[in-house]
């Protein structure tokens, strides 16, 4: 039996919360990543997966050793670091002549390999080559994507998915103003993809609503994909299973349209709208005379005082 697979019972408070915090849970924790070198990787791979290590801290694990392996051939070296670390994201560099500035970026169900696309830099400039201010570490960065080809093809919609797998960092419940300073943007067009990166600075425009500029502020890549490895179907539709208590509750005649308005079906008993009472106006008043021709007699007539 491997080391990682037994039944280990903690015999100390601290050893306790760390495998509490490995258990399943309803909520999961944010997806942290392992981004491991090859054995013949180069300056530009170190480069690239020490600069993608500085945008996804704290959610990252940098493996500063080289580790001999080819995850296309053999996967258990990357599952055996994902049970190590905890990891569900994966990001390895590696460098050759077949398929120089190589990157494998790909992702775990269950500790084993789901998808998996490997990606070739073209063209790479790092974080400290762009002399401009940084985000702060930790800054949760918005995502978009342009070009046709990430709602066309299949093999660019799921590599969409992945990104936002390895980028989106933790669930917040709000969103302040100020802290929409980090903006990822890629764009798919001519078979390749284009990542910047861009720092959002609010100029003041003379009204509430700020003026808006984009300062380039690294790293910036420019990819080419090659080989990819991805999941079946049924396997692809059973790692997105949520469990039955986070699914919310059907409520009856509640019913929703495109814009999100929440449309209500009351059901009453059948009315009669004869005796409705309706707003008395001195217009719609009856005379004596019509409501006696309605009784279908005349009325007396009062008699006069003496």
């Amino acid at each position: 039996m491997d080391a990682l697979d037994r039944v280990v019972k903690p015999k100390t408070k601290r050893a306790k919360r760390f495998l509490e915090k490995r258990e399943p849970k309803l909520k999961e924790n944010t997806k942290n990543a392992m981004l491991i070198k090859g054995g013949n990787a180069n300056l530009t791979v170190t480069e690239v997966l020490k600069d993608i290590y500085a945008v996804k801290k704290p959610f990252a694990v940098l493996y500063k050793k080289k580790n001999i392996t080819r995850p296309f051939e053999d996967q258990t070296s990357l599952e055996f670091f994902s049970k190590k670390s905890d990891c569900s994201l994966f990001l390895f560099g590696s460098h050759n002549k077949k398929r120089p500035n190589n990157l494998i970026i790909g992702r775990m169900f269950d500790y084993h390999v789901l998808d998996m696309i490997e990606l070739g830099i073209e063209k790479f400039v790092s974080l400290k080559d762009v002399k401009n201010s940084k985000c702060p570490e930790g800054t949760k960065p918005m995502l978009i994507f342009a070009g046709d080809m990430f709602e066309v093809n299949e093999e660019y919609r799921r590599l969409k998915s992945l990104l936002i797998d390895f980028f989106r960092g933790p669930s917040v419940p709000s969103i302040r103003l100020a802290g929409l300073e980090y903006v990822l943007h890629f764009t798919a067009v001519d078979g390749k993809i284009y990542m910047r990166s861009y720092k959002v600075l609010l100029k003041k425009s003379g009204c509430k609503i700020p003026r808006i500029e984009l300062e380039e502020m690294g790293p910036s890549l420019d990819l080419v994909m090659r080989r990819t490895h991805l999941a079946s179907d049924d396997l692809y539709k059973l790692s997105l299973k949520q469990p039955k208590a986070l699914k919310p509750k059907k409520k009856k005649n509640i019913s929703h349209d495109v814009f999100g308005t929440t449309y209500g079906r009351i059901h009453m008993q059948k009315q009669d709208l004869g005796k409705l009472q309706t707003r008395k106006m001195k217009g719609l008043k009856k005379r004596p005379a019509e409501k006696a021709a309605e009784d279908g007699g005349v009325s007396p007539k009062k008699s006069k005082s003496a």
